[in-house]
Formats: structure tokens, sequence, C-alpha cells
């Protein structure tokens, strides 16, 4: 049983997911230019969301948010891809199971909307995380995919649903 909850966020919850982005981007060195960090949604998450075919999540622990994963339509995609957005936890949020539970649940989000595969880009150095894509069935792409705008992404995955 585990000891955290993942919710749908709401509008309370943004100010934390800013929060969080912000924290954990740097760690990984992906707060220059070109990386999601800089993304308008950043501080406004919940509404963000809320468009159609998207879907935010995120997993408090004690009543404070440590972690979030979301899917939305792949910008500049075909219509049966989505795309693995903003999945971000605090290092408390770590090595406990959430990031398994947050990727199943986006997962399921996704079919539910009818998207067919799954896109996500990330980062070299960002190895924990690659391995629970992989984990998950995730393969690398050679090259990015739609029009993201996250020209410094250098990693790019894939998997059907």
């Amino acid at each position: 049983m585990s000891d955290y909850l993942i919710r749908p966020i709401e509008a309370r919850d943004n100010a934390a997911m800013a929060r969080i982005i912000r924290a954990v981007m740097p760690e990984f060195g992906a707060d220059g230019p070109g990386f999601a960090i800089h993304d308008a949604e950043v501080d406004t998450m919940h509404e963000a969301y809320g468009r159609p075919r998207s879907a935010y999540f995120v997993v408090e622990r004690n009543g404070v948010v440590i972690g979030g994963g979301g899917v939305a339509p792949l910008e500049g995609g075909d219509a049966d891809v989505c795309e693995l957005r903003k999945m971000y936890f605090l290092p408390e949020a770590r090595g406990i199971g959430a990031g398994s539970a947050m990727m199943l649940r986006c997962l399921d989000a996704a079919r539910a909307q009818g998207f067919r595969r799954c896109y996500l880009e990330t980062l070299t150095g960002m190895d924990a995380a690659q391995a629970l894509y992989r984990r998950h069935g995730f393969t690398t792409l050679c090259a990015p995919m739609g029009g993201t705008g996250h020209f410094s992404c250098d990693q790019f995955f894939i998997r059907e649903l």
C-alpha cells in the first residue's frame, strides 16, 4: 500500500507544480532555452490541461504535492499521437513507486482520449526517467516528432497504446 495519492490537478495546485518544475529541471541542467521550464503553461497547469484530450495529475503525500505528469495532443503531430508532458518529481517522490503509478495513470488517460501512440522528449543525463520509460514499453526514436519547441531535448521516445 502506497502512502501517496495520484489525483487530477486542481487550480489550487498550480503554484506547487510551477515550483516543482522550476526546482527539478535545473537539477538536470534543463533550465536554458528550448526546455519546458519556459513554457507558458508552467504557471497555469490546471487550465492548460483542461483543454480537450488533455489530462494532468499530481502526486500528493501527506497533503503536499510532490510531483506531477500529464498527457496532451502532440503539437504539430498526428491526431492519434499524444505527448507525455511535464512529468517531474521532487526527490521525496522518487523511489517510492510514484513514477510507475503516474506513468500508468497517464497512459490510461491517453487511451481513454483515443490516442494510439504516446511520444515524449527528454534529456541525456535523466537516466532514471529513461529507465522508467523503457520499463513501460517506450522505445527510442532517432529524431523528434511534432513541434513542441523543446529544441534542447536530445532523447525521443514513443510507444504504442
